[in-house]
């Protein structure tokens, strides 16, 4: 059976647990396995971490949830964002595919700027991104409910932000760990164009006069790599009748190159960047 696609919900790397539940449908009829047939899940989580890429000063923020499948399309959550996947469903299968548009909005340096220096460089216009994401799954590769994907999103902003394309290839694991409780954890890296580089990490002689920072050219290349794990615990003590679960996530990124390397960075910021979460969903 298809484990869907496994979504994130903390910058790009942590994933919806609840989608990758219907793994457990494999000792249960599929009619006694919400996430077997048509369902969606809504909730909300919070995020506290940086400010912006780079940043060294941490704030909260809210996060909508929502994953969910109809007639065979699945939706899955993004950062501040969906995903969907219009390859249908194979139960039983060793192998899955997923491919379809992808949708977000990035604040970076857009708001909640506590660092009075960047902030006097200027606010940014927030980047609406539109692309695609494709994987592929193994299924059970250690037991009998867990996943392999290999995934990558392309994206292009079309707000006339950055005005460019980034993407996102990584790598996640999940397995159930008791009827109640599923773990998954994900690798990936962000390689930014030229267009989201100078946007983003280039110092413009007119944001060196306001801000008092080095003027700075960036070029693009991989900017960022990361690691994150999510838990997720259905509060019924089984993930496979929907209801109410809690998650709880941690994410690690490290800035590369003129990721690093830009004075919002090495001079206002860190190059480490964390970032934790939690929250509560429901599915029916």
């Amino acid at each position: 059976m298809r484990i869907p696609l496994i979504a994130a919900l903390v910058s790009g790397a942590c994933i919806s647990a609840f989608s990758a539940t219907a793994a457990l449908a494999q000792e249960a009829d599929a009619s006694d396995n919400v996430y077997e047939r048509d369902h969606l899940t809504i909730g909300v989580g919070a995020l506290y971490g940086p400010s912006y890429e780079g940043s060294d000063d941490e704030t909260f923020s809210p996060i909508p949830v929502v994953q969910g499948r109809y007639k065979g399309i699945e939706v899955n959550p993004r950062t501040r964002g969906l995903a969907f996947n219009l390859i249908p469903s194979t139960r039983g299968s060793k192998i899955d595919f997923s491919a379809g548009p992808v949708f977000g909005v990035s604040f970076n340096r857009n708001r909640r700027i506590k660092d009075d220096v960047v902030r006097a460089a200027g606010k940014l216009d927030a980047a609406i991104e539109v692309g695609g994401t494709a994987g592929v799954t193994v299924n059970r590769l250690l037991n009998p409910y867990d996943s392999l994907t290999v995934s990558a999103d392309v994206k292009w902003d079309v707000n006339g932000a950055y005005g460019g394309m980034v993407w996102q290839p990584q790598v996640t694991y999940m397995t159930p760990v008791s009827k109640a409780m599923v773990v998954a954890v994900n690798a990936r890296a962000h390689h930014a164009d030229g267009d989201y580089a100078r946007y983003y990490y280039s110092v413009t002689p007119e944001q060196s006069a306001a801000s008092g920072l080095p003027v700075y050219e960036a070029k693009s290349g991989w900017d960022t790599v990361g690691l994150g794990a999510l838990v997720g615990y259905d509060l019924s003590g089984d993930l496979r009748d929907g209801g109410f679960a809690l998650f709880g996530a941690l994410n690690y990124s490290a800035m590369l190159k003129d990721g690093k390397n830009t004075p919002y960075t090495s001079l206002r910021g860190s190059s480490d960047q964390w970032t934790v979460g939690a929250g509560i969903a429901y599915t029916f």
